[in-house]
């Protein structure tokens, strides 16, 4: 397996977040630690999806170079155990805010 970096799971879309936002930090963090994780886990990137919600940190899955799926209102954890659970081997990520998190 290649050895993947930080700019592998960065995707060709402009991000539009605010200025200082925190969806920035969190968006760089996982973009960081996939390559560590593939790593060490001997992953390949096709293995890996992003799942997101509502708001803004909905666009996460666009700025990522990965498999995602952009859901609706209150449907992420859902979605994300629906993929987990139709194929094992693929690793789920899940992205969301209060209003989606809160949304049960």
């Amino acid at each position: 397996m290649a050895y993947l970096t930080f700019k592998d799971f960065k995707s060709d879309q402009e991000v539009r977040w605010c200025p200082g936002c925190g969806d920035h930090a969190v968006l760089a963090a996982l973009q960081r630690a996939l390559p560590k994780v593939s790593q060490a886990l001997n992953y390949e990137k096709e293995r890996y999806v992003v799942v997101s919600g509502i708001g803004c940190s909905s666009r996460l899955p666009y700025y990522m170079d990965t498999y995602g799926f952009h859901s609706i209102h209150g449907r992420a954890t859902a979605i994300s155990t629906g993929i987990k659970v139709a194929n094992p081997t693929l690793t789920v990520w899940q992205a969301c805010g209060d209003g989606d998190a809160l949304a049960f």
